[in-house]
């Protein structure tokens, strides 16, 4: 019985450190918006975020959720998001923020002891892209070789501006084995190709230079107006806590209007976002 009491009160202590941590209407039960103070999301607005390592927890899913809304995408790919963690920040977005996603998910690694469920249920890990709008023909894509980890892209037909393009949300090998991105790049590049209009966010684990990305600039150009295939006296601007640009926003047929990164306490990739003009 003592052991009983000590664990309950050890649980009612641990929710009443949650709630201060992170505020009233920040519990997984935080009540709606009142009518009519919901946001809306930047039509023309899209953006990318690894949003692993630290992973997990409610406390850090309510703190992305916080940084998402803060920009309003139209669109976010997400990279090293396992479903339940997915299916948390949204409810956020929507219940705190009154910000309404749609979600497609491209796991390719189902694991319990990374992303939770049962032993026999394991839940899924890999790329999700939420978007305001509808999405159609989704395509997940696991790579054939996916390195130390299994990767893959994951496509889907949405708006973006109120006209439709072709998204893609990527997340190639760790940044030790380039010779495995390089086949991915050459996976990923030829269905980018068939499209005019096409957006292709994601973490690519490497610099901009780097020849694993080659197949890439011909087809689309990354949102950073500073980040070209070769050095130039322009530096792009660093994607990550340790400095390197790994995250693009690459555009086919789209140009960008403005461009931001913005560093977060939830992640060691930065959240990139861009504005596009009305192609």
């Amino acid at each position: 019985m003592l052991r009983r009491s000590a664990r309950w009160a050890a649980g009612v202590l641990a929710a009443v450190c949650l709630v201060l941590l992170l505020g009233p209407g920040s519990t997984p039960g935080a009540r709606p918006l009142p009518s009519g103070t919901a946001r809306e999301a930047v039509p023309d607005r899209v953006a990318t975020w690894n949003i692993c390592n630290p992973c997990g927890g409610s406390e850090r899913n309510f703190g992305r959720a916080k940084e998402i809304a803060a920009v309003a995408p139209q669109v976010i790919g997400l990279q090293e998001a396992c479903v339940r963690d997915v299916e948390e920040i949204r409810t956020y977005l929507e219940e705190v923020y009154g910000l309404v996603y749609r979600v497609a998910y491209g796991s390719v690694l189902r694991n319990w002891n990374r992303c939770g469920g049962l032993p026999w249920s394991p839940g899924g890990f890999g790329q999700a892209i939420l978007s305001a709008a509808p999405m159609t023909d989704r395509v997940s894509v696991g790579y054939p070789d996916g390195g130390s980890e299994n990767r893959g892209y994951l496509a889907v037909t949405t708006l973006v501006g109120g006209r439709p393009v072709r998204v893609f949300d990527t997340h190639l090998a760790e940044r030790r084995q380039p010779q495995v991105r390089a086949g991915q790049v050459r996976v990923l590049a030829p269905e980018v190709a068939r499209h005019d209009r096409a957006i292709v966010l994601g973490d690519f684990n490497a610099v901009p230079e780097s020849s694993e990305l080659a197949p890439m600039w011909p087809l689309a150009r990354d949102a950073d107006p500073a980040c070209r295939p070769a050095p130039t006296d322009d530096t792009c601007t660093p994607t990550t806590d340790w400095n390197l640009k790994f995250d693009y926003v690459f555009l086919r047929g789209l140009t960008p209007r403005t461009h931001h990164i913005r560093p977060s306490p939830y992640s060691d990739h930065h959240l990139l976002s861009t504005d596009l003009n009305g192609n």
